[in-house]
Formats: C-alpha cells, structure tokens, sequence
C-alpha cells in the first residue's frame, strides 16, 4: 500500500508577512518551500526521484559534517533530505528562522556533488547562513543540483523507513532565482 505525505509547508497569510518582513527575498519565489534555481532552468526528469531523509537531529550549535551523515545509501540522482526538527521548533518566517537555522558544511555540500544527486532538500532556511547562502545554492545549480527548502514532515518519513520517491513540482515561472514547489514523499 503506497501512502504519501507532505513534506511542503504550509503558509499562512501571518507567515508570509512576518517572512517579507524579515527577508525580502520571499518577494520573489523564495516563499515557503522552494527551490533555488538560481539562472538555471529546472529539468522536469527532476520531478520524480528516489529519496532519502537523513536524521541529523542530534547536531547542535555547529555545522553539520560529513561525518554526521551515512554516505553509504547516496547515490547520483537521488533526492537527499536533512531532518534536524528546525522547521518543528522555530516558527516559519521570523527573524531567528532565516538567521539561525543548521547549516550543511562546505565538505558536505561537496560530496552531495560529487555523488551527483539531484536535489538536495532542508527543513531549514538555506545549505549555508548569510553571505554565504546564494554562492552555496549557486554553486549547486552550476552543477546540476537544485536545493529545496523549508521541507517539513521529514520525521514521518524517517519514522515509515527514511526512503521514498519524491514528487516535486515546482511553478513554472521564469526569470527568477527561486521556484515555489510542493514536495510530496510516495512510500
């Protein structure tokens, strides 16, 4: 039996005017779950994919590293997730949300590359903090990966297995360097 959940969040109108509040960026595709696609163009073969949600949860107060992840079940054109529980505890859309949330390292962000997969998904504001966030989405999207994120319901999915396919489908609009999507998890 195939049972879905979604991993997309959900806005409220209070969400979206304490996040164009506090990040203006939300203006222009960046609302909620969304791809940074920076000048690319997402490739529709991308809207299905085999995933897996890794549990980084038990990583507090500093990057997460390669050594906090099992590699092993990574695998090129994959959908990779990170659960840490931010999106559960920290209220969408406020100040501490975008300026506090977890971070992949730059050796982690490499190696999800390297592997090849296709999209790397966070329940988090951002692969990386600050000035560091679009060159880390921009490096991706020059070598194919797309990042997602806002996710949420991660722990469902860890707690029915950890692996599934994942639907993605994002707007279709153009000319804009993120992509409003919804992200469904098929187990």
């Amino acid at each position: 039996m195939t049972m879905l959940i979604d991993i997309t969040l959900k806005i409220t109108p209070k969400m979206t005017a304490d996040a164009q509040d506090n990040e203006k960026i939300t203006l222009s595709g960046h609302l909620g779950t969304h791809f940074d696609v920076m000048d690319k163009e997402f490739p529709l073969e991308y809207t299905a994919r085999q995933g897996i949600v890794l549990d980084v949860s038990s990583v507090k107060a500093r990057d997460i590293t390669l050594s906090d992840v099992d590699m092993e079940g990574v695998s090129a054109d994959m959908f990779v997730a990170f659960y840490t529980g931010f999106s559960e505890r920290e209220v969408y859309g406020t100040k501490s949300y975008f300026a506090d949330h977890p971070q992949l390292s730059p050796e982690l962000i490499e190696a999800l590359v390297q592997k090849g997969v296709s999209l790397i998904g966070v329940d988090f504001a951002g692969i990386r903090r600050g000035k560091e966030h679009i060159p880390a989405d921009q490096y991706c999207a020059d070598r194919g990966v797309f990042v997602i994120e806002n996710l949420c319901n991660l722990k469902a999915v860890l707690d029915a297995g950890g692996r599934f396919t994942a639907r993605t489908c994002p707007m279709n609009f153009s000319e804009m360097t993120g992509l409003p999507c919804r992200v469904i998890a098929e187990i």
